[in-house]
């Protein structure tokens, strides 16, 4: 089987101001060129059973929002914690402020605000993206006792989990981080994320816009359980984002080792 190499797997999306004017910048850019590069820390392909629709989602890591090349006053103030999600057609930008329900004015002003969760289309903001998710062969472990044995040699380790319904098959993808193991009892649980947990109500048009972020923990192969990202109040009438509703779900759970 094939499972990706995530250290060596990025995205690198390119704004080119005088090509395309950037649809998702909430300050003018000082320059008109610039490459993000991100690594990607999960992904998700989700497939209709009647064959009719496959995507492939990545989810690049965390950054800041910021000001590229300047001289000072590199940080954008309110500042706001950017993960960003790419299909093969559609970006999705995820923005937490230390509030929820927070946006920012777009720039040009005339574009309006900017949505926590904005979703445009690739070819109408950037001059290209590119997907480089690197794939390695992979060797699953059977049985706790082996995957404990490979948590305490150092074994660097996957995760995936396939959920599904009527319509839809959905396969999660993801380092395996944070892990407990316990070779008395031969007990393993990960605990890491985030992952992209898909909402498979959905039609497929609709797919990016119900992805939810998640962390995800388990200690057999036919079970999960998702603590998901969601408005969590904290005073009266304010709430911020935190990983704070359970959910569990029937799913067929893998535990792999990457061969390098």
């Amino acid at each position: 089987m094939q499972t990706i190499d995530f250290a060596c797997s990025t995205f690198t999306f390119r704004v080119d101001s005088e090509k395309k004017p950037p649809k998702t910048v909430t300050r003018k850019v000082p320059y008109s060129l610039n490459n993000a590069r991100i690594p990607i820390e999960a992904a998700l392909t989700v497939t209709a059973k009647d064959g009719g629709f496959r995507e492939e989602y990545v989810l690049g890591v965390s950054c800041k929002t910021e000001q590229v090349g300047v001289e000072r006053d590199i940080w954008h103030i309110p500042n706001a914690d950017f993960k960003p999600i790419f299909s093969s057609d559609t970006f999705m930008a995820i923005k937490t402020y230390e509030v929820a329900d927070r946006g920012a004015t777009l720039y040009p002003p005339t574009l309006g605000e900017q949505p926590e969760r904005q979703i445009v289309a690739i070819e109408e903001t950037f001059d290209d993206v590119r997907i480089d998710l690197s794939r390695v062969d992979g060797r699953v472990l059977e049985t706790p006792r082996t995957i404990v044995e490979a948590v305490l040699d150092n074994v660097p380790l996957n995760a995936r989990t396939t959920i599904e319904n009527d319509r839809y098959k959905a396969l999660l993808e993801y380092p395996v981080k944070t892990i407990n193991a316990n070779e008395r009892d031969w007990i393993y649980q990960p605990d890491t994320g985030p992952v992209l947990l898909p909402d498979l109500s959905r039609d497929p048009e609709d797919m990016m816009e119900g992805i939810e972020l998640a962390f995800t923990a388990f200690n057999t192969p036919d079970w999960v359980e998702f603590i998901v990202r969601v408005p969590t109040p904290v005073a009266e009438g304010v709430n911020v984002y935190h990983y704070a509703e359970p959910v569990r779900m029937d799913c067929v759970n893998e535990v792999v080792v990457p061969r390098h």
